[in-house]
């Protein structure tokens, strides 16, 4: 609750101050509400033109606002009004920066009109800003909720951006790209290729895709095509290209899931492990820490117990080859607590107590949990739950293909995220696409299946996951 003093109530020499650190978000914020899109000012942009993505600088007229934070809030606090305002300017200000925002009445003057000298400093006391204002103190007092002000929600993919940019790092891909004969498809395969995450052999119908690459602008001169019109001889060529040794990925173009999948898990010349094969999605979701991976929602329709414990054994390698240290996986149910007639809630009390014994390893495996106290942790303190896990998954397992699909549409059309796919399990990843998928989600989903090729040929990411970032 925020309360201001009147103008009878100030003094000369009466001040008041804030700390606030400069985050990302404050950058984009400001972004959107000035209309100020220049790049020196935003994150994740090459602004002087070097080829390297360069750091940010807050806007002045940003850090000047926070001036009207303690006048708005505390001297003289809501019911305050704005007359004039000088600023001198002294230094940048950087993401991560500590300010310290003071203000200090210098004057009373009729009409409750008051003096005030402002500064911004850094953390060693130098300064960023300084000047006067002039404001109007309010009459009367006045008390305000702040509570009541609506949340906001920042739509920045920064998990993607940094998975990709981590990926650039590695020798690209030997990727198998199985009937790229449609414009989204093609041009995915084509963008990973020109950003050095994959090596694509295209695998198809040759009068399909290059009427795809003409109608996309595109070309495909410099890339090895191989002529196949069947799709389903096309998906056959690319296992048999990972057996040679020709490729170390396979990648879905225009042509159906089964139609694929029929010809990596087949016992004889497939690329079937002892491990069953399931999809994970990999979802960028603005607000969270982490990436989230959710499986499975994609392969395994309605998987018994000994199918999930596959499932959640891919989805904490996938997770390790992301760079999440000792990965957090929830176990899904209707509910928090095990109830025999809920057979999904039994499903994850034993993939738990398997994971204590060392029976599913790399990762902490708590269950069953409910969405909202496996992902929130108020929700779980609500509930009682005292676990590792609880409000802090990093890895959602699902009871069925169903509740998991769902989940991960609901997560892309409501909470805004970007969702990327690979299939674990078999010999090598395999990039398991939509059809529907823009080419973002197909490149997102390239630099994954390099990162775990990598992990995989390793034991090791290629960076661990940094906790200490701003948010998103």
């Amino acid at each position: 609750m925020a309360t201001n003093r009147t103008y009878d109530e100030i003094a000369i020499g009466d001040s008041a101050e804030i700390t606030r650190t400069c985050s990302t978000n404050d950058l984009l914020i400001f972004a959107h509400a000035s209309g100020n899109r220049n790049p020196l000012h935003l994150p994740d942009t090459d602004w002087n033109g070097d080829g390297q993505i360069d750091k940010p600088v807050a806007p002045s007229m940003w850090v000047g606002a926070l001036i009207s934070s303690v006048l708005g809030n505390i001297l003289p606090g809501p019911g305050t009004r704005y007359r004039t305002q000088t600023f001198e300017f002294h230094r940048g200000v950087s993401v991560g920066d500590e300010l310290t925002v003071r203000i200090e009445v210098t004057d009373k003057k009729p009409d409750g009109l008051l003096d005030l000298q402002t500064s911004v400093r850094l953390a060693d006391g130098s300064p960023v800003a300084t000047g006067m204002a002039e404001v109007e103190a309010p009459e009367q007092k006045i008390e305000f909720d702040v509570s009541e002000l609506p949340a906001l929600l920042i739509e920045r993919h920064r998990h993607f951006n940094r998975l990709i940019t981590l990926a650039k790092t590695l020798a690209p891909l030997p990727t198998a790209v199985v009937a790229p004969d449609d414009e989204s498809s093609l041009a995915g395969a084509l963008m990973a290729a020109d950003e050095g995450l994959i090596d694509p052999v295209l695998i198809g119908a040759r009068n399909r895709i290059l009427k795809a690459a003409e109608k996309a602008g595109l070309s495909v001169a410099e890339v090895k095509l191989v002529d196949i019109e069947d799709e389903s001889e096309a998906a056959a060529k690319a296992v048999a290209m990972v057996h040679e040794g020709q490729v170390r990925a396979v990648m879905k173009g225009h042509l159906h899931t089964d139609d694929l999948l029929r010809h990596i898990v087949k016992r004889d010349g497939g690329l079937r492990t002892k491990r069953r094969i399931s999809h994970v999605f990999v979802m960028d979701i603005p607000g969270r820490a982490t990436p989230v991976l959710i499986s499975d929602a994609a392969i395994n329709i309605a998987p018994d117990l000994n199918t999930k414990v596959d499932i959640t054994q891919n989805a904490i390698e996938a997770a390790l080859s992301l760079g999440l240290k000792n990965p957090k996986v929830g176990v899904l149910s209707a509910i928090e607590t095990v109830n025999p007639a809920i057979p999904s809630s039994l499903d994850a009390a034993i993939l738990s107590k398997m994971a204590e014994r060392g029976q599913i390893t790399g990762g902490i495996v708590d269950g069953p949990l409910a969405m909202d106290n496996a992902i929130d942790v108020q929700a779980a303190r609500t509930k009682g739950i005292t676990s590792l896990v609880a409000g802090h998954a990093e890895v959602l397992i699902v009871p069925n293909l169903e509740s998991g699909n769902m989940l991960a549409k609901e997560l892309t059309f409501i909470a805004h995220a970007e969702a990327a796919g690979l299939v674990i399990g078999a010999k090598v990843p395999v990039m398991l696409t939509s059809r529907a998928d823009d080419s973002r989600a197909r490149l997102a989903s390239c630099a994954i299946a390099l990162l775990y090729d990598h992990w995989k040929r390793t034991g090791h990411p290629v960076a661990d996951f940094d906790m200490t970032g701003d948010g998103a």
